[in-house]
């Protein structure tokens, strides 16, 4: 009876124990999931802001002449294909000339021939999708992306 009654009472701690482990870990992902969402939270709120200052387009056409200047850089190559958003193609259009002449001037390049892809634009579309249970937030706020050796080589700058 005695023998029983141990038996009994060391099932019951077992389980107690595996209760306290179960809400332990269920704390801990509670915890983690907090911390996944505050940050998301945080991200989102930086690329929104990062969205309004961006609409000011003084300031966007700067930077974006900055971002293909960066990219030509980057690449370091005499061919290039450039995509844009299908609303900043006239602005690309008219940035292109500055920044091949800043690209001859640092790297006392002679040629480079510089193609704006009119067929296919970067998506300046937002959309939300979910991967594994998370939430992810895709928005396209501009840049451009540089192609070279026939698409082998992507700068992506946006």
């Amino acid at each position: 009876m005695i023998a029983f009654i141990q038996q009994e009472a060391a099932e019951k701690e077992k389980q107690i124990e595996l209760q306290r482990k179960v809400q332990h870990s269920n704390l801990a992902n509670a915890s983690r999931l907090s911390i996944l969402k505050a940050r998301d939270d945080y991200v989102q709120a930086l690329k929104e802001e990062a969205r309004k200052q961006l609409v000011i387009l003084t300031k966007y056409t700067t930077i974006l002449a900055n971002l293909i200047a960066q990219g030509l850089f980057l690449l370091m190559e005499t061919d290039i294909t450039l995509r844009c958003r299908r609303n900043d193609f006239s602005l690309v259009q008219q940035l292109i000339p500055d920044a091949i002449q800043r690209y001859k001037q640092e790297l006392k390049q002679k040629d480079i021939k510089i193609t704006i892809d009119d067929k296919n634009f970067i998506a300046d579309d937002s959309f939300i999708f979910l991967v594994k249970n998370l939430i992810f937030y895709y928005f396209s706020a501009g840049g451009i992306e540089l192609y070279a050796m026939g698409g082998k080589i992507k700068v992506s700058n946006t």
